[in-house]
This record gives structure tokens, C-alpha cells and sequence, in this order.
């Protein structure tokens, strides 16, 4: 009988601690993602400068190149559902400029800005860019066009 009682008192210690483990584990992780949100705004400056230089490091689009991009006021900020990594989608205006002999001189276009997205993640506790982009979207189009890997979260 006491060997019972000691079996039973072991599994609700478990039971408890495990419960416990895991409201403090959600608390954490809401702390650093709110963390996390409030660094992406303390960054934009040098994330701008970071973009520019990933997006132009693409080769893409071919013929031209990255002259200059400008962050729009305001970020949507996703979750994917996968993993758990966070976005930040950022509206950008860029401006290209014809690489010579790289078949863009003459097109009249070149020169137009284009309104797109950026994308960030959180990688490493720190955010930071490969530049990627997508191209006519603003942040929200672009949230909806990966809707099924990427889902929104609530910056406050």
C-alpha cells in the first residue's frame, strides 16, 4: 500500500512540474518573440543597408542592377507555421539601374521604381535578410500569397 501512495504522489510531482514547465516555456518564448518585434524597429536602418546588399548579391532580376530601395513605414510580422521562424514583411520601393552589355539599356522601364516586399527573419536571435523579395505585393498580398506556410501575429 505504501509503495502506492509514494507511485502516486511521484506521477502528480510529475504531472505538476510538467504543467508548470510549460506555462513558464510559453512565458519565455512570448518574451523573446515581443522582444524580438520591438528589435526589428531599433534596426531598420542597417536591415535597409543589409537588404540591398543581399538583394543585389541575387544576380536577380538579370541585366539589372540594385541602385536603391527605401523601407516603407510599418511591418506585418508572421509566424511560420512549421517551425516557428519569425517575419518581418516590409513594403520597398527600389530603383534599378541597366548593367552594360546586360541586355536592359534600352528599356525604357529601367529606370521606374517598383513598389514590392521585402522579407526578413529572426535567425540567431538577431534579424537579417538573404533579399528576398516579392515583387508587386504589398506586405499584405504577399502574407496572403504564403498563407499556407506563413500566419500573421500581433506585433503588441
Amino acid at each position: 500500500m505504501q509503495v502506492a501512495k509514494v507511485l502516486v504522489v511521484g506521477i502528480v510531482v510529475v504531472f505538476i512540474a510538467q504543467l508548470l514547465w510549460r506555462r513558464w516555456r510559453k512565458a519565455q518564448l512570448a518574451a523573446k518573440r515581443k522582444l524580438a518585434l520591438l528589435e526589428f524597429g531599433d534596426q531598420r536602418e542597417a536591415l535597409q543597408t543589409e537588404f540591398l546588399q543581399a538583394a543585389g548579391a541575387t544576380g536577380k532580376p538579370r541585366g539589372l542592377r540594385w541602385k536603391q530601395c527605401e523601407l516603407h513605414e510599418g511591418e506585418l510580422f508572421a509566424e511560420d507555421r512549421a517551425n516557428g521562424e519569425l517575419y518581418a514583411l516590409v513594403g520597398v520601393t527600389v530603383s534599378f539601374e541597366a548593367i552594360p552589355g546586360g541586355g536592359m539599356e534600352d528599356v525604357e522601364a529601367v529606370g521606374s521604381l517598383r513598389a514590392a516586399t521585402a522579407i526578413f527573419m529572426h535567425r540567431g536571435g538577431r534579424w537579417t535578410t538573404d533579399g528576398r523579395v516579392v515583387f508587386n505585393h504589398e506586405p499584405e498580398q504577399a502574407l496572403e500569397r504564403y498563407a499556407e506556410s506563413l500566419q500573421p501575429i500581433e506585433a503588441g
